[in-house]
């Protein structure tokens, strides 16, 4: 049976009601996210079973984070404890020609306080066929990325499956290494890699030309080089995964993605979501339904169709989670998008 492990941090998000800024609310609506733990939740509702690891606090508030994932179906039994905080973040969600804006506090979290040695990474990955982790976690701090290091190692020693999403975040890099001196030594372990055009710029110095997301439309061709100077780079790599995502607007986007298997270019379908109610997490939804997809259907074209339509859903659902399942999302694929009433 498929068993996917995911690592890294799950934060406390406050998140301004409906447009409100930052400084006009004063009310913050409190729930839970963070990369893994997104793909995580994605994976546990199509039934694939899945682990999440990470280093949390003995308190309520982190208590309250593990029983929710438990509720989703994810095993949160093998968390380490320790540290004396959550990690959280700050959000305004944006509107038209506003964007949306992030604040982050999670200066000595729990997890970037973790040690090389303090996972025990043979009983984490016994019976795993899959194991995950994103960019973000070796930016919280040095420490955190030794140890994203170790399990990425102990994945590639047992045979497994290693997927990243290179998800590059200027303002976590905080700790003195840019994300070019770290990244590319974890990327070296991994089997999939997921990345846009700045990711792969800022994390493994690939530099595409010819593409401006701003414009609101990305041709998916111009990604094929970007796919090959990763492969040349990274041997071990089988697949590179791109979302294409044009922002007509903070609201309107159109959303699809591209796989290039070292021969082959597939390209999804693409979605016009006019009237985005979370985008947080919507790069996460698409890696949760990539992993099913691949590990699920027996053609790259499918599992990458699965995943756009899967994160297209996640962009009508409020929070960080992707809280829909597999007959929604193969419904969308089938050309339903007509969101009319299921009785």
């Amino acid at each position: 049976m498929n068993k996917v492990v995911t690592f890294g941090e799950v934060m406390l998000r406050l998140a301004t009601q409906g447009f409100e800024r930052f400084g006009q609310s004063n009310t913050l609506n409190a729930t839970f996210g963070g990369g893994e733990a997104n793909v995580a939740v994605s994976l546990a509702n199509y039934g694939i079973p899945v682990s999440f690891i990470t280093r949390l606090p003995q308190n309520d508030i982190a208590k309250a984070c593990t029983n929710e994932l438990r509720g989703f179906g994810v095993d949160v039994s093998q968390i380490i404890y320790g540290g004396s905080r959550m990690g959280i973040y700050f959000l305004e969600t944006g509107a038209v020609s506003r964007a949306s804006k992030v604040i982050y506090d999670r200066s000595n979290s729990a997890i970037s306080e973790i040690k090389a040695g303090m996972i025990d990474w043979d009983k984490v990955l016994e019976g795993a066929n899959w194991f995950h982790w994103t960019g973000i976690t070796p930016a919280i701090s040095q420490s955190a990325a030794d140890v994203c290091l170790e399990g990425i190692k102990a994945a590639n020693a047992k045979g497994i499956t290693v997927s990243t999403d290179l998800n590059f975040r200027k303002n976590l890099w905080k700790y003195g290494k840019k994300a070019i001196d770290v990244m590319p030594l974890l990327v070296e372990g991994c089997d999939v890699i997921l990345g846009n055009e700045e990711d792969a710029a800022m994390a493994l110095n690939i530099h595409p030309k010819g593409i401006d997301v701003t414009k609101g439309h990305v041709e998916a061709e111009a990604y094929r080089s970007v796919s090959q100077q990763i492969m040349e780079k990274f041997p071990r790599c089988k697949k590179v995964i791109t979302t294409l995502r044009g922002s007509v607007s903070a609201n309107h986007n159109s959303w699809a993605g591209v796989l290039y298997d070292g021969t082959e270019l597939y390209q999804s379908p693409t979605y016009e979501i006019t009237h985005i109610v979370d985008r947080v997490g919507g790069g996460d939804s698409f890696m949760g339904g990539l992993i099913y997809g691949l590990l699920t259907y027996p053609d790259s074209q499918t599992a990458l169709n699965f995943a756009v339509a899967a994160s297209c859903l996640k962009h009508t659902v409020y929070g960080d989670y992707n809280r829909v399942n597999i007959e929604e999302v193969e419904k969308l694929m089938g050309g339903d998008a007509s969101g009319r009433v299921s009785r």
